[in-house]
Parts: structure tokens; sequence; C-alpha cells
């Protein structure tokens, strides 16, 4: 890795664990040179505005997020138990990255930009979409094992599935409950023993 690599990948993760807390709102080329003890030129020219900035700030999460969470599962066997790694390294995604204080980079930015047209907007939409077309062929792969039923719905199954990490976060970080992660798991269990098939 060149000096240049080096210092982008140091000047990423310092703007992802401030991004996580406070948002890109909260997030400046000034800020990130403070931080980092470099000139805000230097910073930069790194990425050249804002903008870039923050798309390179979601790539680097999603590159994160699939080496957390989509390559482990991918070693398990296809079907439920790939469905059932997916969903633990995701769950120690969401509470234990050490690199995301704030908790999970893509829940905190996505109420922050919805409704606000534009690159970085739709740059996070289309890693979300591609999110859920993974989710939703791992629910076919299961369907194709015979672990679920043939009558289940992917698309649905990958909506409840993001549905419960969105809620676990929400009770977790804003309502302070403790009990949120048992509550995630349980409510895994169950859209589990939904979807699965009847032997």
């Amino acid at each position: 890795m060149s000096k240049g690599q080096q210092t982008r990948a140091i000047i990423l993760t310092e703007a992802l664990r401030a991004a996580s807390v406070e948002g890109f709102q909260g997030i400046s080329i000034g800020m990130l040179a403070d931080r980092l003890k470099m000139s805000k030129s230097g910073l930069f020219a790194h990425f050249g505005s804002k903008e870039e900035l923050e798309k390179a700030l979601l790539d680097e999460a999603a590159q994160r997020f699939m080496d957390a969470v989509w390559q482990p599962a991918m070693k398990a066997p296809r079907g439920r138990p790939r469905i059932e790694v997916l969903f633990h390294s995701w769950l120690a995604w969401s509470i234990n990255h050490e690199d995301l204080p704030g908790g999970c980079l893509f829940v905190a930015l996505a109420s922050e930009v919805d409704d606000k047209p534009g690159p970085v907007r739709d740059h996070l939409a289309d890693l979300q979409n591609k999110w859920q077309a993974m989710m939703m062929r791992s629910a076919q792969i299961a369907i194709q094992e015979g672990h679920f039923r043939a009558d289940l719905d992917p698309r649905q199954f990958a909506y409840e599935l993001q549905g419960i990490f969105l809620a676990m976060n929400y009770y977790r970080r804003l309502l302070r409950d403790t009990a949120a992660v048992e509550r995630a798991e349980e409510s895994f269990r169950s859209l589990i023993d939904r979807a699965a098939a009847l032997h």
C-alpha cells in the first residue's frame, strides 16, 4: 500500500467514526483535517469535494460490511445455515464494530439522506438495493435446498430480515432497551420458523 493509500485509509476510518455518530452533516473537510492534524488542502486532495468524500465513505463502509458479514456467511453451507451465519455476523457488525461507535452507518445515514435527492442518496439506495438482492437470493437458495418452503416470498423474507435490524437499532440505541439484541434473536428465530419447509 502506497503512502497515499495509507493516508486515504486513515482519513476514511476517522470519517466513518464521525459519520456513524454525527451523520454526514456533522463532518467536514476542516473537522477531519483538525482531528487528523492534516492541512485542509492535503485532505481535500484525496477526495476533491465533500460529496466525493461521502460517496467514498459509503463504499468503504460497504466493503467493511461485506468483509465482516457476507464473507463469513459464504463459508457456511448453502441455504438456511448460510442465512443463520449471515444473521449472526450482521448482528455482531451492528453492535460490536469498533470503527462505528454510533452503530451501523447505513442505518444512521438513511434518515438523513432519504428525502435529499442527489448522488449521495442514490449511491446509498443502490448499495442497499444490492444488499436486499443478496438477501433475496440467499432465501431463494434456501428454497432450492429444501430448507425453506416452496411458496416463500424471498422479497418478503428480505424485507422482514431488514426490519429486524432496523428495529434492533431503534430499540438499542434510541430507547436504550437492554433486551434489544435478545428481541432481535427471537424475531429471527420466528422468521426462520415461518420460512422453514415442513418435513
